[in-house]
């Protein structure tokens, strides 16, 4: 536990501190963990006759965060993205001179690697320019209502937890530890609408509830994973808490259905 802590502590100061300081270190922010979770769904997935295609994937990924930088920080077309795709084709023409049993499922992991991996924190980083220039608002609430919600989910839960939630997939998870997410997810959304007033207060709350059941999903779709390929960690890079995909996987869904909330709202504005 007082690994897990000072780990926490650590982790969680130097994010935060990303995320305030400006765009370019919310930016760096954003390139190392879309990477370093990347590189460790690739390394998760690597067993057996699997063999994802992780240079190749890497190129992939900077093919796609790139042009979202650009677009974000420096005004230049989204359509620049449209690059991606003959680096999606190479994923494809690259197995031809692999020499493995199963060349689709590399494929379509090193494909899918991406798309769950890195496209999420695309909408995430997206969250910090909602209103047309980097603000700190939306990634550092998301931040403080996603952890907000683990805290919640963990503590009502080993104090209150009797009925499983999805044990098939995560045997710990109770109904009672996701209301205390919600719980905590909402009252940490309605002090945030306290002090920024960019959107109604009933969005900030709508927003906490998204994250809170939707970052469980993420959880256990990440524990659904592991649990397919018998692992108990993603990774190891954070003492007592594993990989960074273990640290964000309730982002990777809860990111892009924020962005979408968001996106309809403003239009309705």
């Amino acid at each position: 536990m007082k690994t897990r802590a000072i780990t926490g502590f650590i982790f969680a100061f130097i994010v935060l501190a990303l995320i305030l300081i400006n765009g370019y270190s919310f930016t760096a922010l954003f390139i190392i963990i879309t990477t370093l979770c990347t590189l460790e769904f690739y390394k998760l997935v690597k067993a057996g006759d699997v063999k994802p295609q992780v240079i190749t994937g890497l190129v992939l990924v900077f093919s796609v965060i790139i042009p979202f930088i650009f677009h974000f920080l420096y005004g230049k077309p989204i359509s620049n993205l449209l690059f991606c795709v003959p680096f999606i084709i190479l994923v494809i023409i690259t197995e031809l001179y692999r020499n493995h049993s199963i060349p689709f499922h590399n494929i379509a992991y090193t494909i899918f690697g991406v798309v769950y991996a890195t496209v999420p924190f695309c909408f995430f980083y997206a969250l910090a320019f909602s209103n047309g220039q980097y603000s700190f608002h939306y990634p550092l609430g998301f931040i403080l209502m996603l952890w907000s919600s683990d805290t919640g989910a963990y503590v009502f839960g080993i104090t209150f937890g009797k009925n499983r939630l999805f044990e098939r997939h995560s045997p710990k998870k109770s109904w009672e530890g996701f209301a205390g997410g919600l719980i905590c997810s909402m009252l940490t959304a309605f002090i945030l609408s306290i002090y920024f007033t960019e959107l109604p207060q009933i969005h900030w709350l709508v927003i906490g509830a998204i994250i809170a059941s939707a970052g469980t999903l993420g959880d256990l779709s990440e524990s659904m994973l592991k649990r397919s390929l018998s692992t108990k960690d993603s990774g190891s890079f954070l003492p007592g808490h594993g990989g960074f995909l273990d640290r964000f996987d309730g982002l990777l869904l809860a990111a892009p259905l924020v962005f979408v909330y968001l996106h309809v709202i403003t239009i309705n504005f």
